[in-house]
C-alpha cells in the first residue's frame, strides 16, 4: 500500500486504516459455506462472572450469523456444533462484545474471566493467540504512522514518516515469512496470509509463501480461495504480463494495446475532472517529449464521461500522443480490467508485453525511463 502516494490521487475509497475489520473485508473471497461435518465440536465453558442467560458462536465473515449456540447457567455453559474447517468466528458472551476464536471441531475448553479467557484444546486457536501477540503490535504502529502521515501537511517530515512506515511494513511482511515457514500446516497461515496481503505489493510472494504450506492447506477451502486472490493480485503486477485491450479513440476508431507492441509503452489512467491527474500531466508530458523517438510512447486511458471535456481537457494540457476511453467513468473497461481503484495510475511495458513498473509519478516516470534509454542529452 502506498502511504504517501496513492492517497494524494483519487480513489474509491479514502481510509488507510489498519484495522482487523478491514482485514476481514480480503474474506469475501471465501465461500460460503455452510454444511456440516460429521464430527463436529463441543465447547465447555467456566466463566467467572458469567451471566445467565444465551452464548454464541456467531459468523465473522457472514454477517453475525449463528453457527451455534447454548445457554450458560451457573457460569458454566456447553456449545456443540460443526464447522466444515477450522477458521475465525466469534465467541459471543452474553451482552459483552464478541471475541474472537478460531475454532476447529474438537473438544475445547474455556475457562477465565470475559475479559481473560483461557481456550484450550484448539491448536489452531493457539496459533491465532500466537499471531495476534506478534502482528497486534505491529499493526498498531502501522495504524498510528497511517493516521500521521495523512495529516501531515509538512513535505519534508511527511517524507520521514513514511519511511517509518514502509521500515514497519518491512517488518511485518519479514514476520509473515517466518510464521508461515514454522507453521505450514496450520489454517492460520493462509488466514494470516490473506488478512496482511494489503501490506505485500508483490503477488509473487505471496504465492511463493502459498506454495510453501502443506497440500491438505493448500487444499482446503481457505486454501483455494487464497489461490484464487493471488490470481486475482497478479493483475497488474510489476513482472506480469499486461493484458490486452482495445478502446475507442478520440475520433471513435478503435484501438488495441497490442498495436503497440515492440515499444516501452505508458498506459496512463486519468480523467479531465481528476485534479490530482492534471496536477501530474505537466511531469507525464516532459517525460514524452524527452523520450517519444526513443521507442517510447503513451496510451492514455480517459476515465471521463463526457466526450467534450475529455477532448477539451488533451488539448489544454498538450497530451500529443494516443487517448482512448469508453466513457463510463469507473466503470471504464479496461479499469476494471486492470483493477484501478485510484487515479492517476499507469502501467510501464516493456515491448515484449511485460508490466516492468508502475505508479510512476512526479520525477519517477523520467528517471525511470533514464534508466532504459539513458539521459546523457538534455
Amino acid at each position: 500500500m502506498q502511504i504517501g502516494r496513492r492517497d494524494q490521487g483519487i480513489t474509491r475509497k479514502t481510509s488507510i486504516k489498519i484495522t482487523m475489520k478491514k482485514f476481514l473485508i480480503l474474506l469475501t473471497f471465501l465461500p460460503a459455506i455452510l454444511w456440516a461435518q460429521d464430527k463436529g465440536f463441543i465447547i465447555t465453558g467456566k466463566i467467572s462472572g458469567l451471566k445467565d442467560g444465551e452464548v454464541k458462536i456467531t459468523n465473522v465473515q457472514q454477517n453475525n450469523a449463528l453457527i451455534a449456540s447454548g445457554v450458560s447457567k451457573n457460569w458454566e455453559f456447553t456449545i456443540n456444533g460443526s464447522i466444515p474447517e477450522p477458521g475465525l468466528y466469534y465467541l459471543v458472551l452474553d451482552n459483552e462484545k464478541p471475541q474472537y476464536i478460531f475454532l476447529e471441531n474438537k473438544a475445547i475448553k474455556i475457562t477465565g474471566s470475559k475479559n481473560d479467557l483461557k481456550i484450550e484444546g484448539s491448536d489452531s486457536n493457539n496459533d491465532f493467540a500466537e499471531f495476534n501477540k506478534i502482528f497486534n503490535p505491529l499493526m498498531g504502529q502501522l495504524n498510528t504512522l497511517a493516521a500521521d502521515i495523512q495529516q501531515q501537511e509538512n513535505d519534508k517530515k511527511r517524507e520521514g514518516l513514511v519511511k517509518q512506515y514502509d521500515s514497519v511494513n518491512a517488518i511485518v511482511n519479514e514476520e509473515v515469512g517466518k510464521f508461515v515457514s514454522s507453521k505450514k500446516s496450520s489454517y492460520v497461515s493462509p488466514f494470516l496470509l490473506f488478512v496482511t496481503a494489503q501490506l505485500n505489493d508483490n503477488p509473487s510472494l505471496l504465492e511463493q509463501r502459498y506454495n510453501m504450506l502443506d497440500e491438505n492447506i493448500r487444499n482446503s477451502q481457505i486454501g483455494k480461495s487464497l489461490s484464487e486472490f493471488i490470481d486475482y493480485s497478479k493483475v497488474g503486477a510489476v513482472g506480469s504480463e499486461a493484458l490486452e485491450f482495445t478502446q475507442n479513440d478520440v475520433n471513435g476508431n478503435p484501438l488495441s494495446l497490442s498495436s503497440f507492441k515492440g515499444k516501452y509503452v505508458l498506459v496512463d489512467f486519468w480523467a479531465s475532472w481528476c485534479r490530482p491527474c492534471r496536477a501530474e500531466n505537466p511531469n507525464v508530458v516532459k517525460a514524452y517529449n524527452k523520450f517519444k523517438d526513443k521507442n517510447f510512447t503513451i496510451l492514455s486511458v480517459s476515465l471521463d464521461q463526457d466526450k467534450q471535456s475529455w477532448v477539451k481537457a488533451i488539448e489544454k494540457d498538450g497530451l500529443k500522443w494516443n487517448h482512448v476511453s469508453d466513457l463510463q467513468q469507473w466503470r471504464n473497461a479496461v479499469a476494471v480490467l486492470y483493477h484501478v481503484q485510484s487515479i492517476p495510475q499507469n502501467f510501464l511495458i516493456d515491448p515484449n508485453g511485460k508490466i516492468i513498473a508502475k505508479d510512476l509519478r512526479g520525477g519517477d516516470l523520467e528517471k525511470k525511463l533514464c534508466e532504459l534509454f539513458g539521459c546523457n542529452n538534455p
